[in-house]
């Protein structure tokens, strides 16, 4: 066979591999919902174990029913805490269908922080730009982007009890554990600002559980949660890379967290934390490949007798 012919070949297999991962992202994988399940010896001696659902990166549309479907399937696990973080919708009329398919989630005891995606429409970008050390456009504190109603999506959030931690504290009482919330605005638009410690005593049983909540893992506000004091922190934003190469995994993270942490549990300074590889993404580069979209269900629990903290 000539060289000629053996590239052309080549070349023509490259090309169907290339067609088939293309309808594979855009067609399959971003509507293959998954839940990550995972386990935590964290909780203070004496505590209930406690299912914890942290949901992110929804970019919900109005009509994605089989995203509205997964995320009304969610109430079947039961959490007893579900903690949001951010960039729920890619629409202003995405607000009443998000509100309406998590109602039963928005019952349960829970929390939210926002992202950018919760504030600005998106608009069509150069993929290629997120491999820049700074994917964020120059002025990009001072968008010109079509605004989102963040305020109503905030009431719609909040209007059972879940705590709005933009750049602030909570605390939700579970049962004989208080769980002490720290969150913060979006990172990404440089927006964040770690609010200042409450004076308050702790609880007559003494059993707290400290979690740190923002959208995007930034190095300097996962450094402000680890030194806050957090037993876990979760974040999203990354959609785990959205494009993994199998035996690499992710090129890109969209901030400073390393590309190692794009997704899933690992320890910063010896804090667990959770990014969630999320449920969507933009409209305009709806894919995904490697990295199917997901929400976490973690079960914490005491450590076992005879096991070691697993922070």
């Amino acid at each position: 066979m000539r060289a000629t012919t053996v590239a052309a070949t080549l070349g023509g297999l490259s090309a169907v591999g290339a067609a088939a991962a293309h309808v594979w992202a855009r067609h399959i994988e971003i509507h293959r919902y998954t839940l990550r399940e995972v386990e935590l010896g964290i909780l203070p001696a004496g505590a209930r174990t406690i299912r914890l659902l942290h949901i992110s990166d929804i970019h919900l549309m109005p009509d994605q029913e089989r995203k509205l479907a997964f995320l009304r399937h969610l109430e079947t696990l039961r959490p007893h805490l579900v903690i949001d973080t951010g960039d729920n919708i890619a629409s202003a009329a995405s607000v009443p269908v998000l509100a309406e398919a998590i109602e039963p989630l928005l019952r349960r005891p829970g929390a939210f922080v926002m992202g950018s995606n919760d504030m600005y429409a998106p608009s069509p970008k150069n993929p290629l730009r997120y491999f820049l050390p700074d994917a964020r456009p120059e002025g990009f504190t001072e968008r010109e982007d079509v605004e989102l109603p963040t305020e109503e999506l905030a009431g719609r959030l909040s209007a059972f009890g879940w705590k709005d931690l933009t750049n602030s504290r909570g605390r939700i009482e579970l049962g004989g554990l208080e769980v002490q919330l720290v969150g913060v605005d979006d990172p990404h638009l440089e927006r964040d600002e770690m609010p200042p410690p409450q004076d308050a005593s702790p609880p007559e049983h003494g059993r707290v559980l400290r979690l740190g909540v923002a959208h995007a893992p930034y190095r300097r506000v996962l450094d402000a949660f680890a030194r806050d004091g957090s037993d876990l922190i979760l974040a999203g934003h990354t959609h785990g890379g959205q494009l993994r190469i199998p035996g690499v995994g992710s090129l890109v993270t969209n901030c400073d967290l390393p590309r190692s942490q794009a997704r899933g549990l690992s320890t910063w300074r010896g804090v667990p934390l959770n990014v969630s590889a999320g449920m969507g993404a933009s409209p305009y580069s709806n894919y995904r490949f490697a990295t199917p979209p997901e929400a976490s269900l973690i079960t914490l629990r005491a450590p076992r007798a005879g096991s070691p903290d697993q922070r």
